[in-house]
């Protein structure tokens, strides 16, 4: 089966609802998910979005110049400045969009946007609905993409992205309901895939979150940028890792050792509980190595003394996560947390137009990386990412798709995609001959183990080189796996075995980057070498598929008015 489309954007959370609402009204304009767009993990932010509205009283005097110097210093200087001051300026008009078209924010008297303090902010700019922003953003969104007409492909897999000669011209999905697979010409494609946060044991993200589309875009060409920067948010649920919002500490929550001592003192003491991320996930694991924590794998976030009024207004999902999950209520009990992986700063290597360096391909939000978040990410920057430069891809992938001449190359589209859905059946008919007596599921759990214990927060050489080597014997026993179902309706071992290759590449080249990178900058953080170096590392990683392998090379970060600096909170 084929189909054509003008423009196909891939998933279905805030930054392709955004794209699509930016694309041109009179293109032929489809979202393609994995599963109903209101089950993106885009539905889980929970403590806000920023943008210097100066409506909190202690933020009167912020603007977006604040806010970018704000991001570049969380970046730990690996930012490209000029990315991150297009969305900080963007970020206030986005807020008021986001307002009139209906999104619900929480509001001070007088009835403005509500805002919150966040880590790493100078000041109080985090606009928010209660504790469910990302879950309200989005329904908005696609109450008004339904509004407009925009098509959706809902439970449909993107397996293979098909570029030739420099040119992306569709690519394949399986279609989970029919077992099908379907052939999709396309005249540009918008990736907007979210990350890959189940690459680690421990992760806040959804279960969908295996990171397909950035190992795809790779494996077709695409370059990735600054993989070796993965964010461990401080809180999540102890035994479910379910994120317990920043929020919670920007509403004046506690971080508690086994000594009763709020410890965020010894590392952080202007700022403590609100320090950036990078800097309390360490800070909490560091307590828990060293024999401060509880158990041997947690510490406490304590939030008894905001009060039952404020718990249950600010953060009600918060007390129901810990109700139904946790066995507790915060109004009576302290929090059990540790530190778990929950975003990607790298990702699909694009310019500021969402523009990557193949012609008619795009991709915004997680699974790209403009770069606005550098070596670490400041909470309530992501949603705004989302949103910002969704609209920007939408808008750049329209005019593209404007710009080139009709449609004298759909026959060749056509006879490409063809061989690629050729290729894409003798794999799977391969998977189907293969006698293997293991399946997938052995060697994702053990890459999942693996990630976590050698490529974590705290990394050093010998166990990145050991990392490295067992990742190269799991792709190895990959290529013999069995596939032993054959039947493809709604098959998640099939699924699994499609994405778990897209799993094996950026496992590789996250360690990859992170062995060769030999100073710690926001995230990244070697034991074996524990400084900052610009003078050799102050550039992004580009990873190039060359192969069979990733290849390495490097680039300067962009700066504008802010010179890098010691960073202190």
């Amino acid at each position: 089966m084929i189909v054509d489309h003008d423009l196909v954007i891939v998933g279905g959370g805030l930054a392709g609802l955004a794209a699509a609402l930016k694309a041109a009204p009179d293109l032929d304009v489809v979202v393609i998910s994995k599963v109903h767009p209101l089950r993106s993990h885009s539905v889980a932010a929970q403590g806000g979005i920023n943008a210097a509205l100066g409506n909190h009283p202690e933020g009167k005097d912020d603007s977006w110049e604040k806010h970018a110097f704000d991001t570049v210093k969380g970046s730990d200087y690996l930012s490209d400045q000029t990315a991150a001051e297009l969305m900080c300026q963007r970020a206030i008009p986005v807020l008021y969009e986001l307002e009139h078209l209906g999104v619900p924010f929480s509001r001070f008297p007088g009835g403005v946007i509500a805002q919150r303090p966040f880590g790493g902010a100078g000041f109080p700019r985090t606009c928010y609905a209660a504790d469910r922003t990302g879950l309200v953003i989005l329904h908005t969104l696609y109450e008004q993409a339904l509004r407009r007409k925009v098509r959706f492909y809902e439970e449909w897999l993107v397996t293979n992205l098909v570029v030739r000669e420099g040119r992306c011209y569709g690519l394949l999905a399986y279609d989970l309901h029919s077992g099908e697979i379907i052939s999709i010409r396309a005249k540009a494609v918008i990736f907007a895939t979210g990350g890959y946060g189940r690459v680690y044991q421990k992760s806040t993200n959804a279960l969908i979150n295996l990171g397909s589309g950035i190992g795809m875009a790779f494996r077709a060409g695409v370059p990735l940028k600054d993989m070796e920067f993965v964010q461990f948010h401080p809180t999540s649920l102890l035994g479910k890792n379910i994120l317990i919002t920043e929020g919670a500490r920007g509403e004046g929550g506690y971080l508690i050792n086994n000594q009763g001592k709020r410890f965020m003192a010894d590392y952080a003491p202007s700022t403590m509980e609100l320090a950036p991320r990078d800097i309390v996930a360490r800070a909490i694991q560091t307590e828990i190595n060293e024999g401060r924590g509880f158990e041997g794998e947690y510490v406490y976030l304590d939030l008894r003394h905001l009060g039952k009024e404020k718990i249950i207004k600010r953060l009600p999902g918060i007390r129901e996560i810990c109700l139904y999950f946790g066995g507790l209520d915060p109004i009576e009990e302290p929090i059990p947390i540790q530190p778990a992986q929950h975003y990607s700063m790298g990702g699909i290597d694009v310019d500021e137009n969402c523009a990557s360096p193949i012609e008619g391909f795009y991709a915004a939000g997680e699974c790209s990386c403009v770069s606005v978040h550098g070596a670490n990410r400041l909470g309530g920057n992501s949603m705004l990412e989302t949103v910002v430069f969704g609209q920007i891809a939408g808008r750049f992938a329209s005019e593209y798709i404007k710009d080139i001449k009709g449609s004298q190359s759909d026959e060749k589209a056509l006879g490409y995609i063809q061989d690629e859905a050729a290729r894409l059946q003798s794999k799977v008919n391969q998977w189907l001959k293969n006698k293997s007596k293991r399946n997938v599921y052995h060697l994702f759990h053990r890459l999942r183990h693996l990630m976590m214990d050698k490529v974590g927060i705290f990394r050093e050489k010998k166990k990145l080189a050991e990392a490295l080597e067992e990742i190269r014997e799991i792709r190895h026993e990959y290529r013999h796996l069995s596939l032993w179902s054959d039947c493809l309706h709604y098959c998640q071992e099939f699924i699994t075995m499609m994405e778990f290759e897209s799993m094996l590449d950026i496992a590789e080249v996250i360690t990859m980057g992170a062995l060769a990178r030999e100073e710690t900058r926001g995230s990244h953080y070697r034991t074996d070498f524990p400084t900052r170096d610009d003078q050799h590392w102050l550039k992004h990683t580009i990873a190039r598929y060359n192969d069979g392998r990733p290849q390495l090379t490097y680039r300067e970060v962009k700066i504008t008015r802010y010179e890098p600096q010691e960073r202190k909170y």
